[in-house]
């Protein structure tokens, strides 16, 4: 009975100690929790529009350290690594008992460590909190701060933090900074051979480095495949196949696409670690090539500029801002994109869009390109030469200055700023100067990235898209009118896709303008399918002349090359709309034949003030407006001459309101013929007679 007695007291107190040791355990759990807070230190990321990663940049420490996933990794690594470092990991508290009784069995048989009784859990708490010292006291708290550690994450989240933090040689730290230092490529896909040795690095790391101990990581990847839980995990004759792979000799840099957007997006948001940017890896990948091989061509301190859009969301898809971002003699760290410069005659397609819509001129209208004077202003064309007598179009693709200035003489430099406006580009003038004719030839400044958001309207129907800047800001379609009217639109693209590609160069099916500015200074091209636009800028950032320097010549190859190693497949350029047509110049109306101002600024054949004269639609015209769907477009009237206002009557039925524009829409009824007429102010009339089909 006593003997009963003293065994329940001392089961109570045995109880009692075990509480007050609980108690006291969680205590001390409380006021000395693990510094798990550190772990977050994680090196930023600039991603693609689909999550992959263009850029990192080393933490404060100097370290890589990438964040890093369960997710992120091969699901066969994870099953190796438990199996060699941890096979107990899923069922243990974050001490091994068996593996520690074990190992100290052994370092009692020998004297010397023979097996280590390291859990993950415990490798998790010496890299969050290392110590120098390797003391019996540094490994009970080791152990301490495993137990911890498993109190308040999941096995998962214990995982993430040993895929994020194990060390890997160097300033290499976790799965991904090591999978792509030495395979180059993200952990996702890893084969058995380099599973293996990112197994067996993190245990010495340096002395393990395959960039500088082949043979010692040769030896650590092999005892990895020879322990038999590993082969077990990775199926029969993997691991013995694995053996017989090559390591990576050479560490690789980790990616480091896109420097001054990754730069500017850490300054826009220094607390976010990962910036999505609207670039595509594949694309920026192409681009950055292409101006790696254009600068070992460029001159010395030449720099240049991409930028790649997508014209119908306003994404910017790639962006290049210098020829080299750590060149100092080209001044690489300015992002040329962003910095306004002379367009020379990157502009005349939307001059020309303008005067096609103002019904002033077709593509196959009569120009003088000979020296002219508009008051104290001669402009004169590239080559100092001029062509006589050429076509609209002609003067177009020849890219010729003195016909340009006239049209944009016709048409108004207000106006044409104006509509820049409609796509939200402000070309800077010259300080205290309006608009001139000048600006027709490059006398504003503009951005390589506002350029190509005026070319976004060419690429889609008149329509621009605002294009952000590729980090935060969003892209999208600008609502309101139209930069260009769509038929307008398409004579422009019309004629510079039968622009002649540089030598050498493939035809792609694009259209593209070149510009060279005054004194040599910027060499231009854009160009443009259906879906993309791409500009490219080459000059010296300190706006120095270089001799030599052209659009047609330095920019345009580029482009080209640029296009096709975007990897981006060509998208045709959009279908005529309705009623867009290339007259012969046999069957344009007398006043559209040739092109000349009266001092009104009227268009005329002769040398009086010409009567009003329909010049779209042509007399006769069969135009598809879509009757045959029952749902009809609109018929854009085009007039020269006359006095305004004028009044239009379709099939002798007055339209709603006078216009004093030279521009009018019309909404037919129905399918079939109809007359059109125009009567000015001084009574005059003009018709023809079209079908609407």
């Amino acid at each position: 009975m006593r003997l009963w007695r003293k065994f329940a007291i001392g089961s109570a107190a045995g109880i009692l100690l075990a509480g007050a040791a609980m108690l006291a355990l969680d205590a001390a759990d409380k006021a000395f929790p693990p510094p798990l807070d550190r772990a977050d230190t994680v090196s930023p990321e600039v991603l693609d529009a689909d999550g992959q990663l263009l850029r990192a940049f080393a933490t404060g420490e100097g370290r890589w350290r990438l964040k890093t996933t369960v997710a992120d990794v091969d699901p066969q690594f994870l099953r190796m690594l438990v199996a060699y470092e941890d096979q107990r990991f899923y069922d243990h508290g974050g001490v091994d008992a068996w593996a520690l009784g074990r190992a100290s069995l052994q370092f009692i048989r020998n004297g010397r460590i023979v097996s280590g009784a390291s859990t993950l859990s415990m490798q998790v708490a010496r890299l969050i909190e290392p110590r120098a010292e390797r003391s019996f006291s540094a490994k009970l708290l080791q152990l301490v701060r495993a137990v911890q550690t498993e109190r308040r994450l999941s096995k998962e989240e214990i995982l993430d933090l040993y895929l994020t933090h194990a060390p890997y040689g160097g300033n290499l730290e976790g799965v991904r900074a090591a999978s792509l230092a030495y395979f180059g490529k993200e952990p996702r896909r890893l084969t058995v051979a380099e599973a293996a040795l990112l197994v067996a690095l993190p245990q010495l790391p340096e002395r393990r480095r395959p960039d500088r101990n082949l043979k010692a990581a040769q030896e650590a990847r092999k005892r990895v495949l020879d322990r038999a839980a590993v082969a077990e995990a990775v199926g029969d004759g993997e691991a013995e196949r694995a053996e017989a792979v090559a390591i990576p000799p050479r560490r690789l840099q980790l990616p480091a696409l896109a420097a001054h957007l990754a730069e500017a997006a850490l300054r826009k948001e220094p607390a976010i670690l990962k910036h999505q940017t609207t670039l595509k890896k594949p694309v920026q990948q192409g681009l950055e090539q292409v101006a790696r091989a254009a600068t070992m061509k460029l001159g010395p301190k030449l720099s240049l500029a991409m930028v790649m859009a997508d014209a119908q969301t306003g994404a910017i898809v790639g962006e290049v801002g210098s020829a080299d971002y750590f060149d100092a003699s080209r001044s690489g760290w300015i992002d040329m994109t962003r910095v306004n410069r002379s367009p020379g005659s990157t502009l005349k397609p939307f001059i020309y869009g303008l005067a096609f819509e103002q019904g002033l001129v077709s593509q196959e209208t009569i120009i003088e390109d000979r020296p002219a004077d508009f008051f104290g202003y001669r402009p004169r064309n590239f080559d100092m030469s001029y062509q006589g007598d050429v076509t609209v179009r002609e003067a177009l693709q020849l890219s010729l200055n003195v016909p340009a200035v006239k049209l944009l003489d016709a048409v108004g430099p207000s106006r044409l700023l104006v509509r820049f406006r409609r796509a939200e580009v402000r070309p800077a003038l010259p300080a205290n100067e309006t608009p001139g004719l000048a600006i027709g030839l490059g006398g504003v400044g503009i951005t390589l990235k506002d350029l190509v958001q005026l070319y976004t309207a060419l690429a889609d129907r008149g329509q621009p898209a605002r294009l952000g800047d590729g980090i935060t800001g969003t892209p999208g379609k600008l609502d309101g009118e139209p930069l260009l009217e769509p038929v307008a639109v398409w004579n422009v693209a019309d004629i510079l896709s039968g622009v002649i590609p540089p030598a050498g160069a493939p035809q792609r099916g694009i259209a593209y303008k070149t510009g060279t500015s005054y004194g040599y200074r910027d060499a231009w091209s854009v160009g443009y399918d259906g879906r993309f636009v791409l500009g490219i800028w080459v000059g010296r950032p300190d706006n120095s002349a270089v001799p030599g320097l052209t659009g047609y010549g330095t920019a345009a190859p580029i482009l080209f090359e640029a296009f096709a190693k975007s990897g981006i497949a060509t998208t045709p350029l959009p279908r005529p709309p309705a009623g867009a047509v290339r007259i012969a110049q046999s069957e344009l109306p007398i006043s559209q034949r040739r092109f000349a101002l009266n001092a009104s600024g009227l268009l005329v054949a002769s040398g009086r003030e010409p009567a009003p004269q329909i010049v779209y639609p042509p007399e006769g015209a069969h135009i598809d407006l879509g009757a045959k769907g029952g749902d009809l477009s609109p018929l854009m009237l085009k007039l020269q001459g006359g006095r305004a206002p004028f009044r239009w009557l379709a099939n002798g039925k007055p339209l709603p309101d006078l216009s004093r524009r030279r521009t009018q829409q019309w909404q037919p009824d129905g399918g079939g013929y109809s007359k059109l007429t125009v009567i000015d102010s001084a009574g005059r009339a003009a018709s023809v007679g079209v079908f609407i089909d």
